[in-house]
């Protein structure tokens, strides 16, 4: 309890990272990706900002299995970030979040998670950050797996200098445009270009991509990160078509080019 005259104890946002395998058939185990002090800080948060609520209380379901909850799964104060903030982002900072942070100011810490991976990063969450600096609160990111760092790191490309572009047009025309840019970017530059899509569309991104890159671009593919089927692939887009093959339409993957 805060003495008379002293300014209130302000709790703390932890960044707290979730397993990959959102979506997937197959689990990694949890012990595998997130280590036991993210585990152990995470199951004794009580209050949550999350993009849905059903997936967080499945991730923590898994997290009591090695690390008790402090409080029952009903119990948890858990607030789910507008449908607009994650389907069309956050960044912009037309979203004012300082509203969910309000038990961060009357001393408790708080959890920040998205459906996978680190929260704020090729996810939603940047507002919440933010508004938590603006607000004077600590923020805390924890360690745990971020599948864009990991693709990279596998791919050998340029991992001094890189880009994460995010979601690339669906419009056909617009995308083979966005990717000669991209790559024209990279090939004068020599900075690596992450992007992503959803699973589903994997296959059409990859023939776009082998349609409108040169030849002699570099092509990295990372596919079910973390998983046990977990694949990189890391070529010229010349030998991406004379050996065909790539991920499948299930499973989250991470595309990168480069020289």
């Amino acid at each position: 309890m805060a003495q008379p005259g002293s300014a209130p104890r302000l709790g703390k946002l932890y960044l707290v990272p979730a397993p990959l395998d959102f979506g997937c058939e197959q689990q990694t185990p949890l012990a595998d990706v997130m280590p036991l002090a993210t585990l152990q800080v995470a199951a004794r948060l009580e209050h949550w900002v999350c993009e849905n609520a059903k997936t967080l209380r499945a991730c923590l379901k898994r997290v009591n299995e090695l690390q008790p909850l402090s409080h029952q799964l009903q119990a948890l104060q858990i607030q789910e970030l507008p449908r607009e903030v994650h389907k069309k982002g956050d960044h912009s900072g037309n979203f004012d979040a300082r509203p969910l942070l309000a038990p961060a100011l009357q001393g408790h810490d708080m959890g920040l998670v998205s459906e996978a991976g680190m929260p704020a990063v090729a996810d939603p969450g940047s507002s919440v950050v933010r508004a938590a600096h603006d607000l004077g609160l600590a923020v805390l990111p924890l360690v745990g797996p971020v599948s864009l760092l990991l693709a990279l790191a596998a791919s050998g490309l340029n991992g001094q200098n890189f880009a994460f572009v995010g979601y690339l047009p669906q419009d056909a025309a617009q995308r083979t445009s966005r990717i000669r840019e991209l790559e024209s970017l990279a090939l004068k530059t020599g900075q690596t270009q992450l992007f992503i899509e959803t699973p589903y569309r994997n296959a059409v991104l990859l023939q776009a991509l082998l349609q409108a890159l040169q030849p002699g671009t570099r092509l990295a593919v990372s596919s079910g990160l973390t998983l046990a089927s977990a694949a990189t692939r890391s070529q010229s887009v010349k030998q991406w078509r004379q050996h065909g093959g790539g991920p499948d339409n299930q499973t989250p993957a991470v595309f990168a080019i480069g020289r």
